[in-house]
């Protein structure tokens, strides 16, 4: 029995550190994510952003680019997507992660799917308009041929406080 609970804990801890080490790059790369919405926000672009990750390197990191290019398909997410796809030559996404401080629209979803992403993590939820946990499941709904494994809440509130306040104050309401 006590070689049982000593083998028992072992596996324990070593499930901890690795969603431990997980979190750890989540929240790094959630940073990446979080400068390149702060950056566009710079441009007059709502702030959000997207950083692209593959086997712990990264492949794409973007902003919101609407207003920049005059695309109104040129969200974070689309824009790091067609920057990961061109370095690694296929427009197939397999094995990348991808980080987004808000939660996708449904263009976003639905391209993430074309890509065949292997995971997803958000910062914020979108309430208004999120297509993966708010208000669709387009990432993984099982009438579709591809999943997203999905995470959601990674610094969630520097997320939300982004975009809070860039609406705020666009709406001319500065608050403390």
């Amino acid at each position: 029995m006590n070689c049982f609970l000593c083998l028992l804990c072992f596996f324990v801890a070593i499930l901890y550190i690795g969603r431990s080490l997980e979190s750890e790059f989540d929240e790094q790369w959630m940073r990446q994510a979080l400068a390149a919405a702060r950056a566009a926000q710079a441009l007059g672009e709502v702030p959000v952003g997207t950083c692209i990750v593959s086997e712990n390197k990264l492949v794409a990191v973007c902003g919101n680019r609407t207003r920049t290019d005059c695309d109104p398909t040129a969200h974070a997410e689309i824009v790091a997507l067609r920057e990961a796809a061109s370095k690694l030559g296929n427009y197939r996404l397999t094995g990348v992660d991808v980080y987004s401080t808000i939660e996708p629209c449904a263009m976003c979803a639905g391209a993430l799917i074309q890509a065949r992403v292997r995971r997803l993590i958000y910062g914020a939820p979108d309430e208004r308009a999120g297509a993966v946990t708010s208000r669709f499941r387009i990432c993984d709904t099982d009438f579709l041929n591809h999943r997203i494994q999905i995470s959601v809440g990674v610094l969630e509130e520097e997320c939300r406080a982004l975009m809070q306040e860039f609406f705020q104050t666009r709406r001319g309401r500065i608050v403390d």
